[in-house]
């Protein structure tokens, strides 16, 4: 008896923080060398996928997450409809990949801010990903989505796996990691946004400092002996924050509110402009909250082990 598919599915697609990241030397390729520790968080877009004859379609909605939405209304922007968006990229990948026949109608609920530094974009790609597959019933080992996602973007392999991981290579080469208690942060987007092809390209004009790019491969080798503790970030640090123009000057301003306010460690996730903060343990959020200062947007959010949560709908 053959297995009933099933006609709709939703997938939970999450956030992620970068822990640290420092980025290596640029290769032949053209990309460059990373070492990062991705953190997955409860921050999610959805996305409600249907099986359809034939064709690609994407309605997106924005909702608001935040608490303080102080410039919610332009994290809106640079969110691509129809074949540029990467939902579309991923299925149509996906489906010509594996010689998947009819189409799927796409609709997609934003929480995650754009250009951020928190993976929006890959974690809608690879929720894509997984609809598509589910919606045909097709399982892939790891290995196999891991390959195909990265044809996407070097994001979106982590994205489809989540929790905790030491990313490598562009980011793609994943060991899974495991914290060593679950913790909060709160996530500050300011109204400035960075661009990451211009970030690399400031990066690539500095002088490389070969000494520092050992340090975290060493920090590297090291982090699959123990669980990963908040203390972990300072040590790794982000590249990026290096790199930042003349936005070095609002990020520096911006980290000392977050650490006045009392949020340990703030730091840059991916290229920005998201800055976070980890909120020690027994805190109150609404007092860190309430003596954050300015316009910026605002998120409350929390570790988690997984990176999409699929259900399905006959």
């Amino acid at each position: 008896m053959s297995r009933r598919l099933p006609r709709r599915v939703e997938v939970t697609a999450r956030a992620k923080l970068n822990l640290g990241l420092a980025v290596g030397p640029r290769r032949e390729d053209g990309f460059h060398d990373l070492v990062t520790l991705f953190q997955s968080i409860s921050l999610a877009d959805t996305l409600r996928a249907e099986r359809t004859a034939r064709g690609l379609s994407l309605a997106i909605r924005h909702e608001s997450a935040a608490l303080a939405p102080g410039g919610a209304a332009g994290l809106r922007g640079s969110v691509p409809a129809g074949a540029d968006n990467l939902v579309v990229r991923a299925a149509a990948l996906t489906l010509e990949r594996l010689g998947l026949p009819g189409g799927v109608r796409f609709r997609l609920t934003k929480r995650i801010p754009a250009q951020a530094g928190m993976g929006g974009g890959s974690a809608d790609a690879a929720a894509a990903m997984a609809a598509v597959l589910a919606l045909h019933g097709v399982r892939l080992p790891r290995t196999q989505r891991i390959e195909l996602g990265a044809r996407i973007g070097s994001d979106v392999p982590f994205a489809l796996v989540g929790g905790t991981a030491l990313g490598r290579g562009r980011g793609e080469r994943l060991d899974s990691l495991r914290l060593s208690r679950p913790f909060r942060a709160i996530v500050v987007v300011p109204r400035w946004r960075v661009s990451t092809a211009a970030a690399f390209r400031r990066i690539d004009r500095t002088k490389y400092g070969l000494t520092l790019w050992r340090h975290s491969l060493r920090f590297a080798s090291s982090l699959g002996r123990e669980r990963v503790t908040p203390s972990d970030i300072g040590r790794l640090g982000n590249t990026f924050e290096r790199v930042l123009g003349r936005q070095g000057r609002d990020f520096e301003k911006l980290r000392a509110r977050m650490r006045v306010a009392g949020l340990l460690q703030p730091r840059l996730t991916g290229s920005g402009s998201g800055v976070f903060g980890i909120v020690p343990r027994r805190a109150s959020v609404r007092e860190i909250t309430g003596r954050l200062q300015g316009d910026d947007t605002v998120f409350l959010v929390h570790s988690v082990g997984r990176g999409l949560r699929l259900r399905t709908q006959p």
